[in-house]
């Protein structure tokens, strides 16, 4: 598909039908997160891909879990909503999510995004230079794998509230103490569609050659 119509579609998919996701099709979508860009090409990544039916029960398990934590929390949190309109959006992705916490092993295959728990700060004689997160050369790989999905026509969301209990996946999952799970995307045949999901103008988030110009006219 064209590359700028994946760009546009690409939403988050929570609800997934029985259809399977063949082993190709994650492959597929593994090369194409393998060439997303990393600071000095260090490509920090480790990908591990669930499929075992018991294995994402086990995984669901400790998701809804920490959903269950997370949500109150993000609630307490969210600030007043502008208009009924935005309420009732913000009501559909909660529920959504919420579904996705409860039939998370539904998805025929969830990948975790691994990453080295490392430092890119480098010091000289003046000190630290700090050069940004690692985790801005991880998650250009989870977008990377989403829009390869999104042209597969499955459906993903990117996730990172199971990262509460990480401690309990590296155990169930055998990840080594040394590696922080950046993301993990489940992934499957969506239910419903794909579509332009609602977001910011442009005018009220993009700046002109100095920090507060604006144009109005964008959309």
């Amino acid at each position: 598909m064209d590359l700028i119509d994946g760009i546009m579609t690409l939403r988050a998919i929570r609800r997934y039908t029985p259809e399977p996701v063949t082993d190709d099709e994650v492959l597929t979508c593994l090369r194409a997160a393998r060439q997303a860009p990393s600071g000095g090409n260090i490509q920090p990544w480790q990908f591990l891909v669930v499929r075992d039916a018991a294995t994402r029960e086990a995984l669901g398990e400790i998701y809804r879990r920490a959903y269950d934590r997370y949500e109150p929390a993000m609630l307490a949190a969210t600030p007043p909503l502008r208009d009924e309109a935005e309420a009732e959006r913000h009501r559909r992705t909660v529920a959504s999510a919420r579904h996705l916490a409860e039939h998370f092993a539904e998805a025929p295959v969830a990948v975790l995004f691994l990453m080295p728990n490392i430092s890119m700060t480098l010091r000289d004689a003046e000190g630290p230079l700090d050069v940004g997160s690692p985790y801005a050369s991880v998650y250009p790989a989870v977008q990377n794998f989403m829009l390869a999905a999104r042209a597969l026509g499955i459906g993903t969301t990117l996730t990172t509230v199971i990262r509460i209990y990480q401690d309990e996946v590296r155990q169930l999952l055998g990840i080594p103490d040394r590696y922080e799970i950046a993301a993990l995307v489940p992934m499957g045949r969506p239910r419903g569609r794909f579509g332009v999901a609602p977001r910011k103008p442009l005018g009220a988030v993009t700046h002109w050659e100095r920090f507060g110009n604006r144009r109005v006219d964008l959309d």
